[in-house]
């Protein structure tokens, strides 16, 4: 499977971009959050991939950010009636954190507005995707509302990746504030989440 692709940015579109490997040029469609990413055409790119086969078509699809791609996946591999086309509609009609934040929030109407989502396939995302997005959605969208300190960009992350492990949110926070405290400001968020979960073995 083609993971990612690095090379020289030859053209870029609204929807897709192609980028020359070594001498070998790349076609792969995109979403608008990775065109507005994108830098000048001529410039060095690394792009993640995900490779679609179709009995008529293998189709390359490209992200410049894993959250990104990572949402593609799970939309076509999850949601029963979402195909690629539908997805990077998703991706280009809102951003990671807000579709995150309205699934875990059940705001079938703000999905529904989406091109190409109507109110049943929004209701359907909301179902299917509630248990694996969570509370930590929630918290992600809540946290993004606001510009955030390189400081308490570390604990975000931080209590973020504690949720995904299982902690409540007031948990998680409580426990990462605990450990930063007790390791310093120069703690990574590798080392405060190793230390919550040491304390809470």
């Amino acid at each position: 499977m083609i993971t990612f692709l690095h090379g020289k940015l030859v053209e870029a579109l609204p929807t897709q971009v192609i980028i020359d490997v070594q001498g070998v040029g790349y076609e792969a469609l995109i979403p608008l959050s990775s065109f507005d990413k994108l830098p000048p055409p001529g410039s060095d790119i690394k792009l993640l991939t995900q490779l679609v086969i179709r009995e008529d078509a293998h189709t390359l699809y490209g992200f410049m950010l894993a959250a990104e791609r990572d949402l593609f996946r799970l939309l076509i591999n999850t949601v029963s009636g979402i195909g690629p086309k539908i997805a990077l509609n998703i991706l280009s009609g809102i951003s990671v954190t807000a579709f995150r934040g309205a699934v875990a929030a059940g705001d079938v109407k703000s999905l529904s507005q989406i091109s190409g989502v109507g109110k049943k396939t929004a209701e359907r995302i909301v179902v299917e995707l509630r248990d694996k997005v969570g509370a930590a959605g929630a918290w992600e969208a809540a946290s993004a509302k606001h510009a955030l300190s390189p400081d308490d960009q570390k604990i975000n992350d931080a209590v973020l990746a504690l949720m995904a492990l299982g902690f409540k949110q007031v948990d998680a926070h409580e426990s990462v504030r605990s450990a930063q405290a007790m390791l310093g400001a120069n703690a990574t968020v590798e080392n405060l989440v190793r230390a919550c979960l040491k304390k809470g073995t």
